[in-house]
């Protein structure tokens, strides 16, 4: 990792407006709780359905939409990434730099306000706060893969990851079964199910299989992205 690519990638994503909107997606999700637990006499009984559909279904994905792109796909947008093509630094230690800056950003705007979701909603059950906590951070994870490929790989990544989003993981990994077993949403819901025993929390693929493929799609996504890289030099170079 490079303090100085991490510290120009965190004024990057919090220096443009869209960086407003890693703190207004979590924010929405907390109103929405506080809310509930208002006016609401009973939120035990379907906090972790909200938890689920609401926030590893969509929140966590976008989130982590906004973190990886903003951290990799401005750069390219605005050509400021050849500032750092011209130095003698790895491209893999670019992507990889950025990936963690995006994964942290995650951590603190995803996984911590996912476990004050849960605590808000059943403040009788950390246990499963924490388990959607852990849960946000592999799919945060795997997500940041994902989305760091598409930043170098396609100039309409926030489009594409948006659609992707919304209606792969928000709609159709809840939905439809066979693309239940493609979803980050399930895989991530798997590792929730085991360190839970919330009823209702149950995912469609197994502890096992979700966990080779969390990593086998992170692998595949920074790897991908680490070679693009390399080719955008010499494209840049020409």
């Amino acid at each position: 990792m490079n303090l100085t690519i991490a510290r120009l990638t965190m004024s990057t994503l919090f220096g443009h407006r869209r960086g407003l909107l890693l703190f207004i997606l979590p924010a929405v999700m907390l109103a929405l709780c506080v809310l509930l637990a208002l006016t609401v006499d009973d939120t035990a009984e379907f906090s972790t359905a909200l938890l689920q559909m609401f926030g590893l279904a969509v929140i966590v994905p976008l989130v982590s939409l906004l973190a990886a792109t903003g951290a990799l796909a401005s750069e390219i947008d605005d050509g400021s990434i050849v500032y750092l093509l011209s130095k003698p630094i790895r491209r893999s230690t670019i992507i990889v730099t950025k990936a963690l800056v995006a994964v942290a950003v995650i951590v603190v705007l995803g996984a911590v306000p996912m476990v004050i979701a849960g605590l808000i909603l059943d403040f009788g059950d950390p246990r499963t706060a924490l388990a959607f906590g852990a849960g946000t951070l592999v799919a945060g994870i795997a997500y940041t893969a994902i989305f760091t490929a598409l930043s170098v790989m396609s100039g309409n990544a926030v489009t594409i990851g948006l659609i992707y989003a919304l209606l792969w993981e928000g709609v159709m990994g809840q939905y439809v079964g066979g693309a239940k077993a493609l979803s980050v949403q399930q895989w991530s819901l798997a590792v929730v199910q085991h360190l839970t025993d919330a009823p209702h929390v149950k995912s469609d693929v197994k502890l096992p299989i979700a966990l080779i493929l969390l990593v086998a799609v992170t692998l595949i996504g920074i790897t991908l992205a680490i070679g693009r890289l390399r080719s955008l030099v010499l494209s840049t170079a020409e």
